[in-house]
């Protein structure tokens, strides 16, 4: 898929690696001059990337679950690079498999550190992004949230709640600003294979076998799955939708794959 997104200032939060870096190369390589955001130094390997292609990119650091680092994050951006036209909403993190516990045995640190950047951050970068599109008359913001964000999942309370309530902002953030011309949806991959994943479930047969029992198209999907459904909702060819999640989980959340 190729779109036109020529003059465009495109900020990416959680670029370093895995989706987010993901994003921000497909993003650049269809025109758009990208803001790179991580508050890992990493993100520097992304712009060098991105720039090896042809592309421009600058990286800006900043920890999204702080608002004073995003609106100066923000304020450098549009001090370098120009009016931000689209915001990808991608920063998330979740516990490991050592701090995945029952709501009674779940820690205040991590419940607060979780919902501080996979929640927080994504009203902070909106806040601080969206008035300036207002002002202009456009721009489009997609938040990257997750199927658990939909569908329930056991030990993993902080993150499921951040992610169904990213996805109810989405859509009243779209109600708020659709009639200035600024466009707002969500993206929610399933399981996507990145460097975490891969640790997490996938260099164990038996874990990644259950798991992907749940998928029907049987694999995990590739972070560029996720970077190609971002670049149709911040094209012009989806100009007429906004307040709108699309689940990209091979299937996962349209029901279990299971003969009873």
């Amino acid at each position: 898929m190729k779109v036109d997104l020529q003059g465009r200032i495109a900020v990416v939060t959680g670029a370093a690696g895995g989706i987010g870096r993901a994003i921000a190369l497909l993003l650049s390589e269809n025109g758009a001059t990208v803001a790179v955001n991580d508050v890992s130094d990493r993100g520097v390997e992304t712009c060098r990337e991105i720039e090896k292609r042809g592309g421009v990119a600058k990286f800006f650091p900043g920890d999204v679950g702080n608002a004073e680092s995003v609106n100066a994050m923000a304020a450098a951006v549009e001090q370098d690079l120009g009016p931000v036209d689209i915001l990808i909403n991608n920063a998330g993190i979740n516990t490991g498999k050592d701090g995945r516990h029952p709501v009674h045995e779940f820690g205040d640190a991590a419940w607060r550190r979780i919902l501080s950047i996979d929640l927080d951050g994504v009203f902070f970068c909106s806040r601080v992004f969206s008035g300036g599109m207002v002002k202009r008359g456009r721009g489009v913001i997609v938040n990257i949230g997750s199927v658990l964000g939909l569908v329930p999942i056991r030990l993993q309370c902080a993150y499921s709640a951040a992610k169904a309530g990213m996805l109810n902002f989405t859509r009243s953030h779209a109600l708020e600003v659709g009639g200035y011309g600024v466009r707002v949806n969500g993206v929610a991959p399933g399981s996507i294979l990145t460097e975490g994943t891969k640790d997490l479930f996938y260099k164990d047969k038996q874990l990644s076998e259950s798991l992907l029992s749940h998928v029907p198209l049987a694999r995990p999907g590739d972070t560029k799955d996720i970077a190609n459904a971002v670049l149709f909702l911040v094209s012009d060819e989806a100009s007429y939708v906004t307040g709108h999640v699309l689940v990209v989980d091979g299937g996962w959340t349209a029901g279990f794959a299971r003969e009873w």
